[in-house]
């Protein structure tokens, strides 16, 4: 059973700087994934076995100071956090050793054309030292084995020093677990769908100060309300309900 008590989650967004090198899997967790993790048997697994798991939700942080968990994150790591952290780290590796050879790649992989030729442009601007590489799977909710393998040849191609996964929960994370020996790669993967929208600025991320108080969630419901309202309203009500009954006991 997926029980957000015995979940190794990290505790600080400081702590991103000790993940040790080499290839390693950080998914996030926010009440909406742990609401889907419950019902969803391979998802829950790609969460739990993953390398890193972040509390990407104020929710997750004080739930599980609540039900005194196993761990009990200081804080909030968003995605976007993720992001920053790991992008500004290569660029300045990069900046520090513009005399070798090799450059350094930052792979996207997810999301259609149009948002991936933003993120080409912002980047270039953002992060100019970084080779920038991307890849859009077909639009379907299941993909074939032909899918599958141009998806998996084309990361190994690139071979990255740094991939992003965009293709939304749960299928971004299921993904990238069920694949995870097929990639012949040797950096951080991170599962960050949201991201690529907010990179590419074709969604809004909240202003600073609904952030710092832990209310991006409603902010994204008031702007898009017939989108977000069962994932907020209902999703944020059977959080509660899970963690009031099933995870104190």
């Amino acid at each position: 059973m997926f029980r957000l008590k015995d979940l190794d989650i990290l505790g600080s967004k400081a702590e991103l700087a000790s993940l040790p090198e080499g290839k390693l899997l950080i998914n996030t967790i926010n009440a909406h994934s742990y609401n889907t993790a419950r019902k969803d048997g391979l998802f829950a697994e790609a969460l739990t076995n993953g390398d890193v798991l972040i509390p990407d939700g104020v929710s997750i942080v004080k739930a599980c100071r609540w039900i005194k968990a196993k761990s009990l994150p200081k804080e909030r790591i968003a995605g976007w956090d993720l992001f920053e952290f790991e992008m500004n780290k290569l660029e300045e590796c990069r900046m520090k050793n513009v005399s070798r050879e090799r450059p350094l790649t930052v792979m996207f992989m997810g999301s259609s054309e149009k948002v991936l030729d933003l993120i080409v442009k912002r980047a270039a601007k953002v992060y100019p030292h970084l080779k920038i590489v991307t890849y859009s799977p077909p639009y379907k909710p299941e993909f074939s084995e032909e899918d599958n393998k141009a998806i998996i040849d084309a990361i190994n191609a690139a071979d990255p020093d740094l991939l992003w996964i965009g293709m939304t929960a749960p299928k971004q994370e299921k993904w990238t677990f069920s694949h995870w020996d097929e990639l012949n790669i040797h950096c951080h993967v991170g599962t960050i769908g949201a991201v690529f929208d907010f990179f590419a600025g074709t969604v809004e991320r909240a202003p600073l100060w609904w952030q710092r108080h832990g209310l991006e969630w409603l902010y994204r419901l008031l702007k898009e309300p017939k989108r977000m309202w069962r994932r907020y309203i209902i999703g944020n009500a059977l959080f509660l309900f899970n963690v009031i009954f099933r995870e104190r006991w």
